[in-house]
């Protein structure tokens, strides 16, 4: 069996509702209002995903053991995924720095540009015709 996805849609709402612990009408007012968005069957039937029931069972503890309103729970799951994705965007900025880890070539107008690691850069005709100077640099104690 192939491994599966968190973000996977694949319960129905009566079997997300039992794991989420919560009544079916209350995921579907969530995903009316905006909380929790489902994935969707070509019959347009709402399939939940594991990261959906941990964001249900989130706004569940926010509402009830916070006592958050869900104007203040839905900005708040906004506010996750926001820094989920900068955090993303940050580990990718960071593999350009590490030590070990950059590769950095020179384009055509002279400007250095950086590459993701493992990419092969292009390389520019005035390289490949052997008239431009290639200057290759490694961190000390790299050999």
């Amino acid at each position: 069996m192939a491994p599966t996805h968190d973000d996977t849609p694949r319960f129905p709402v009566s079997v997300a509702a039992e794991l989420a612990g919560m009544h079916p009408q209350t995921l579907r007012q969530y995903d009316r209002l905006g909380l929790v968005s489902p994935g969707r069957t070509r019959g347009r039937g709402r399939r939940y995903s594991l990261r959906d029931i941990a964001a249900l069972r989130e706004v569940q503890r926010l509402s009830h053991d916070e006592g958050v309103n869900l104007a203040g729970i839905k900005r708040i799951l906004e506010l996750e995924l926001q820094v989920e994705r900068l955090q993303r965007q940050v580990d990718f900025l960071r593999s350009f720095v590490e030590p070990g880890r950059r590769v950095f070539t020179a384009d055509r107008s002279g400007d250095v540009v950086a590459h993701r690691p493992g990419a092969t850069p292009r390389r520019p005709a005035q390289i490949e015709s052997g008239r431009a100077p290639v200057v290759l640099w490694r961190p000390a104690g790299r050999g």
